[in-house]
């Protein structure tokens, strides 16, 4: 009879970590996380918010790349007319999250139906990853590389079948999404114009789950050096989220996330500047510029832990006494379109 194979001491070490990461996301994250996770399990499902409504606006499909077929979710605004181009964006979830849950905490498609552009939310398969987490960091074994074609391939798959312009493409992701949103922009900087990560790992600072795990708790990863950009290519502008109370993702990473990418061309911080709208978190707002460009923007948002900014009420994952993320995206993804 043939015996079950025995899990790798890096495996065992990684499941260890995610299930202490969450357990300190419940005790010291911001209220609203707290009451999310105590009431949902591990792999997170919507509570109070309304998943979207299936519709002819709200469809599902299939991609194949490198890493196998992988699920994605698709929002059509609604009056697409067969002469009109409408931008992307793609959105990738976190761990113990899945599509559904991103775009109900979120609410993108809200934006989306008003300011007419696409969303794809990609999936992560539960046999790739048991927590649903993408393998961002696994760059030395090519599953990371892998993921990241099959990602690809779902947003040629609807470049192709919808009206898609494929100038104005853009990519943001939370946690786990968002490390493998910066993997995807760093090597296909030409193919985006824009790039959002909500608490994630800075770039190429992880090589491997040992290293994912120092970088999340701020320990310190050896950081490898980012590719060059082409002369021939512009590199896509980039808005940095994160709270300054994630004790799961540390702090810190947001700050290097925005240095790294400045660095590659030379980009100066401005002066910090704080913004406060009503009674949300106050957010200290830094501006990296080359030349006058913008190239990318930190956002580190007062008492918010590990969750999305302005997200909706009642959802694992989702602070909505933070400034709305979603909007924030939105407004910053469409000056670098404009």
């Amino acid at each position: 009879m043939a015996t079950r194979p025995k899990k790798s001491a890096w495996s065992r070490s990684v499941n260890k970590a995610l299930k202490t990461m969450t357990r300190t996301a419940v005790r010291v994250g911001s209220q609203a996380l707290k009451d999310g996770l105590r009431a949902a399990p591990l792999v997170a499902k919507p509570a109070a918010a309304k998943k979207p409504k299936r519709s002819p606006l709200w469809t599902t499909g299939l991609a194949i790349g490198a890493a196998g077929p992988r699920r994605y979710w698709l929002f059509k605004p609604p009056g697409v007319r067969r002469n009109e181009r409408l931008p992307l964006l793609v959105m990738l979830h976190g761990c113990g999250q899945n599509a559904e849950a991103l775009a109900a905490s979120s609410r993108m498609n809200l934006i989306a139906r008003r300011e007419r552009f696409f969303v794809l939310y990609p999936e992560q398969d539960r046999l790739a990853n048991v927590q649903g987490c993408w393998n961002w960091y696994d760059t030395r074994t090519g599953r990371a590389q892998a993921e990241e074609n099959s990602i690809n391939a779902a947003i040629e798959q609807i470049c192709q079948s919808q009206a898609v312009d494929r100038n104005r493409v853009a990519l943001a992701g939370i946690s786990a999404g968002a490390g493998m949103a910066v993997l995807l922009a760093t090597h296909h900087p030409e193919r985006f114009c824009a790039i959002a990560m909500h608490s994630g790992v800075a770039p190429g600072v992880a090589h491997s789950s040992v290293g994912a795990i120092k970088a999340m708790f701020g320990k310190g990863a050896t950081a490898s050096p980012l590719p060059p950009v082409p002369p021939d290519v512009r590199l896509p502008a980039l808005l940095v989220i994160h709270g300054v109370a994630d004790r799961v993702v540390a702090a810190a990473n947001g700050r290097e996330a925005a240095q790294r990418w400045g660095e590659r061309v030379g980009a100066k911080a401005s002066k910090p500047r704080t913004v406060q709208r009503g009674t949300r978190y106050a957010a200290n707002v830094t501006d990296y510029k080359k030349s006058g460009r913008l190239v990318a923007t930190l956002c580190e948002i007062d008492q918010l832990g590990h969750a999305w900014s302005g997200g909706a009420a009642g959802q694992p994952f989702s602070d909505p006494k933070g400034p709305d993320a979603s909007r924030m995206i939105w407004s910053f993804v469409a000056k670098q379109f404009g």
